[in-house]
């Protein structure tokens, strides 16, 4: 047995491995059971089950059902009990003690605030109760014996109007707990370039901000998040593949856009779980993400919604391992991508770097550096 093969991680050490998560909605990721007392407290009699696991199940169906109509309507479902400050700040607490216990130690979770308004609640409110959410779910992972840093992201939707009031928003809180913004919803007839306004802004506001683009409309919106916008990161992006060619021989070619992606370091936040749900790609064996990472673009790997895709961090580095054989220097490896590419300060993302993800995995590959050890011992003892 090769130290190569000693060096793949099984699902425990993927667990204890620490993570970092840039592409994750906050709408996305409610626990079943969450969804069920808080509809019971508003009086929202819609849901399609009321018991916590048969609800999940029912999320996790329609994201796989191939249905938009039934996928969107999940998200009707969460956003309608997540109108209220205090069920925004559970679900905000809650959301960091869950990607905590999952070995996230960074985060940026993305929302639009202008999905929770129905009950009156104001933007400001909506941001403030998100923030309070995360710093209290910080707390208690904490005091579980976890560490944690969340950071938002303001996401304004981009068939609706509001770009540029979310991107003022995301300025004012940048120094509060927002460390910037995104637009998301459908790709096609929705292109980034209605909302210039909003990225100008930011861009001379001196802000960081993604954009939804790549998974459904292709290199077009690659392209225009890029060129037009001046997007520091593509959520998603996995369609770059399209400018890849890949010739009999296996020789491999890149394309002019696909050179600008890789050559300018842009991170790509891939989810390959929703991709798969999406029809971005037929199994994880065809994701784009395996010749991505051979050709050493910059891709870090994310869960987009965690309640959809009945997924997690761990669960989706479980399921790379087991498809492309990937191993801790792998995961190292996705993990810094991410976190250079996070939002926040270069001095706080090369701490992290320096002081939580090398340490943390250099001590898991220590355990199979004892462990072969402690085999070849064994094997001496038997021979002898």
């Amino acid at each position: 047995m090769t130290s190569q093969t000693l060096n793949v991680p099984g699902p425990d050490q993927i667990r204890r491995a620490p993570k970092v998560l840039l592409h994750d909605h906050l709408d996305g990721g409610l626990r079943p059971g969450t969804i069920v007392e808080l509809a019971l407290e508003q009086g929202y009699d819609a849901l399609p089950e009321t018991e916590p696991d048969k609800l999940g199940t029912w999320f996790r169906e329609a994201a796989d059902s191939g249905s938009l109509e039934r996928y969107l309507e999940t998200f009707a479902h969460t956003c309608a009990v997540m109108q209220t400050r205090d069920a925004l700040f559970r679900v905000a607490a809650e959301c960091a003690e869950d990607l905590a216990e999952d070995g996230v130690v960074y985060a940026e979770v993305r929302y639009a605030p202008e999905q929770h308004l129905t009950a009156g609640l104001s933007l400001e409110e909506v941001v403030e109760a998100v923030n309070e959410g995360f710093r209290e779910g910080e707390r208690r992972a904490r005091a579980n014996g976890h560490r944690i840093r969340v950071g938002a992201l303001l996401t304004a939707m981009r068939h609706a109007a509001r770009a540029l009031e979310i991107a003022e928003l995301a300025n004012r809180y940048r120094d509060l707990g927002v460390v910037g913004f995104d637009i998301a919803g459908a790709e096609a007839g929705y292109p980034p370039t209605r909302h210039l306004d909003a990225f100008e802004y930011l861009k001379r506001e001196n802000n960081h901000f993604t954009i939804h683009a790549g998974e459904a409309f292709g290199l077009p919106s690659i392209w225009q998040a890029l060129q037009w916008c001046g997007a520091d990161r593509l959520g998603h992006g996995v369609r770059i593949i399209d400018d890849i060619e890949i010739a009999e021989d296996g020789s491999v070619t890149l394309g002019r856009l696909a050179s600008y992606v890789r050559d300018k370091r842009i991170p790509l936040e891939l989810c390959p779980t929703s991709n798969l749900q999406t029809g971005a790609a037929d199994s994880y064996a065809e994701h784009p993400i395996g010749l991505l990472r051979k050709l050493h673009f910059r891709a870090t790997v994310n869960t987009d919604n965690r309640l959809m895709s009945g997924t997690s961090m761990s669960g989706e580095f479980e399921r790379l391992t087991e498809t492309f054989g990937y191993t801790l220097d792998d995961m190292q490896w996705f993990t810094v991508n991410a976190m250079k590419s996070a939002f926040i300060p270069f001095d706080e993302r090369l701490a992290m770097i320096n002081d939580v993800v090398k340490p943390g995995y250099a001590e898991l590959k220590s355990e199979w550096l004892f462990r072969q050890t402690a085999v070849t011992s064994g094997s001496s003892s038997v021979a002898g």
